[in-house]
C-alpha cells in the first residue's frame, strides 16, 4: 500500500521561506515522477511542481517560477519543495503525490491532478501572513 507523508508546513511572514518534505513508501520510488499540489478551500487542487524520476527535469507552475525549487533524494524515498519569497496567495494546503507509472512531468500541468496521480498524502498547511 502506498503511503505518502508530507511535513514542513507552518506559518511564515510575507517574504519568508519554508521547506516541505515528502516521504513515499509502498512503491519503487525512483520509478515515479513526484509532484507537489496545493488547494485552497472552495477552489480546485492545482499543480505546483514536478520532478522527474532521476531528478534531472523540473516543471513549475507559472505562479511559483523563480521562487520555488523541487528536489529529490531517491535513496531516502523523499522529495522536497523549497519555497522562498512566500506571498499571502501561497497560503494553501500542500500535497505531494507520486505520478502514475509511466506518467512523466510533461503531462503534469495539463492533466487533472486526479488523473496524474492516485496516491495522495494528508497534506501540510502553509500559511503566509501579510
Amino acid at each position: 500500500q502506498v503511503q505518502v507523508v508530507e511535513s514542513g508546513g507552518g506559518v511564515v511572514q510575507t517574504g519568508g521561506s519554508l521547506r516541505l518534505s515528502c516521504t513515499t513508501t509502498g512503491l519503487t520510488f525512483d520509478d515515479h515522477s513526484m509532484g507537489w499540489f496545493r488547494q485552497v478551500p472552495g477552489k480546485e487542487r492545482e499543480g505546483v511542481s514536478c520532478i522527474s524520476r532521476s531528478g534531472g527535469n523540473h516543471i513549475y507552475a507559472d505562479f511559483v517560477k523563480g521562487r520555488f525549487t523541487t528536489s529529490r533524494e531517491n535513496a531516502k524515498s523523499t522529495h522536497y519543495l523549497e519555497m522562498n519569497d512566500l506571498k499571502p496567495e501561497d497560503t494553501a494546503m500542500y500535497y505531494c503525490a507520486a505520478g502514475r507509472r509511466n506518467y512523466d512531468c510533461s503531462s503534469f500541468l495539463s492533466r487533472a491532478p486526479s488523473s496524474w496521480t492516485d496516491s495522495w498524502g494528508q497534506g501540510t498547511q502553509v500559511t503566509v501572513s501579510s
